[in-house]
């Protein structure tokens, strides 16, 4: 069995008919993992689920609440100061770094 075929079954399973994004809700699992805390992983995937019960599963919708709670993931335990320069230009910031030394 893949995974695929694992879906394709707990479908039926729980009796329910989706069009499911399994790349986009692995994405938001491994932000959600990596940098909050493992846990986080299936706690995040099952209320982007329940959220987009909530839309009517509309795909633009879960598009729109994967990428909330993806950027929220990202920017979990960062200071007020990597966030606000997190799309800085490392190559810049380091040049910098090295004229204030």
């Amino acid at each position: 069995m893949n995974l695929h075929d694992w879906i394709d079954e707990l479908c039926d399973v729980l009796d329910v008919e989706v069009d499911l994004d399994e790349a986009l809700v692995l994405d938001v699992a491994r932000e959600a993992a990596h940098n909050v805390a493992r846990p986080a992983a299936p706690i995040t995937t099952f209320l982007l689920g329940y959220a987009a019960a909530r839309s009517a599963g509309d795909p633009d919708e879960i598009e729109r609440l994967s990428g909330a709670a993806i950027t929220l993931a990202q920017r979990w335990d960062k200071s007020e100061y990597d966030v606000a320069h997190e799309d800085d230009d490392p190559e810049v910031e380091e040049e910098l770094e090295s004229v204030d030394a």
